[in-house]
Order: C-alpha cells, then structure tokens, then sequence
C-alpha cells in the first residue's frame, strides 16, 4: 500500500515544504557557486530512473570546467573547488534534487540514480534497481555511499527493493541525517568521487 498510493505523495509534500524551510541556504550555495564557477552553478545530467526511463537530474555542480592541454577534463580531484568539496562534504549538492522529486522524477529515498550507459552492464539482478523511483538517499548511501565497492552498492539496493516500506524509509532519512553530520563515505579510498562502474 505504502509502495503503490502513499510513498510519491508524500515525498512531494515534503519536497515542498523542505524547499520552503532551506529556500535561505539554497540561495546562498547557488550565489557561492556561481562565483566559484565562473556562473554555472548548476550541474545537469541525464540518468535513468524507473523503469529505465531517462530523466534530467539537477545538482548543485562542485566541480569546475578546467581542462588540460589536451582538451580533456581534468580529473575530478582536480576540478573540486573549495566551495564545492564543502558543499559535498555537507550534501547540500543534492539539495536541487526536491526539484527532482516534486516532478516525480525522483523519491527521497531510493536507489540512487548513475549513468545511462551503465545500463547495458548491469546483470539481470542488478537492473532490479530501477524497479523503484532512485532516491536521493538510499540505503547503499547508509551504508557506505562512496565507499564502498559497486558490487556491494549494487546488492544494498536490490535489498532495498525487496524491503520497500514506510519504517525502512524513515529509518534510512534519519541514518542520512547522521551521516551527513559525521561526513562518513563521501568519497572512496582511491577517487575524490566514485571510480565508474565498468561491468561485473
């Protein structure tokens, strides 16, 4: 009942009203990454959400546009700004995701959205994870987030998928809350993000 009727309504309601509440420090990350970003403060991507269909996901964007001699984008430890790795540091980079949630796109809790092109090297278990809406949070980002293997990733949110309910929500937002406040898993042992995931 909770994973058919309940659980979009109210991921919008408090979308909403978790808008109206943080409205004074998404104004004041936006203008500190529009300076620190040479005005592109928002970053946009296309990730697949349920069901596989593609959506346009929108962050707060921590890292510059600097390239080398070549042309390519530099590594991501190298493009973190000072402002941006505060903001990922706090997750306030997700903060533009209500956004994402009040359109349906997204719920606040669920297997986190990644990259299209991950699509075709799931395993058949693995893609399980677009069953549900991704979410902003999930419980790999609990138990892990960043550091910790694909795999392992991969397993959580399927475990997720198959325990979907209102208390397991609710436990996951206040773990969130927690992690945010300690600063566990922001990054893996060896990237200041997450390495891509190349296939099992």
């Amino acid at each position: 009942m909770y994973k058919l009727f309940f659980k979009q309504t109210l991921d919008i309601i408090i979308a909403l009203v978790g808008l109206v509440i943080l409205f004074p420090v998404f104004i004041i990350v936006l203008l500190l990454l529009y300076f620190a970003n040479n005005g592109k403060p928002f970053f946009f991507q296309v990730r697949p959400g349920k069901n596989g269909n593609l959506f346009k996901i929108i962050k707060f964007k921590t890292m510059n546009d600097k390239r080398g001699s070549d042309g390519v984008l530099l590594p991501d430890s190298a493009r973190l700004t000072a402002v941006g790795a505060f903001v990922r540091m706090t997750s306030l980079d997700e903060l533009p995701q209500l956004l994402n949630v009040i359109k349906g796109d997204m719920s606040l809790v669920g297997p986190r959205p990644l990259l299209p092109e991950y699509l075709p090297l799931y395993s058949k278990e693995q893609n399980r994870r677009h069953e549900v809406r991704p979410g902003i949070t999930g419980w790999a980002q609990v138990n892990g987030r960043n550091a910790i293997s694909w795999t392992e990733k991969f397993t959580l949110d399927v475990w997720y998928v198959n325990n979907l309910s209102f208390w397991l929500d609710l436990k996951i937002i206040l773990l969130t809350i927690k992690k945010v406040i300690v600063k566990e898993g922001i990054s893996s042992d060896t990237s200041a993000t997450m390495e891509k995931f190349t296939g099992n």
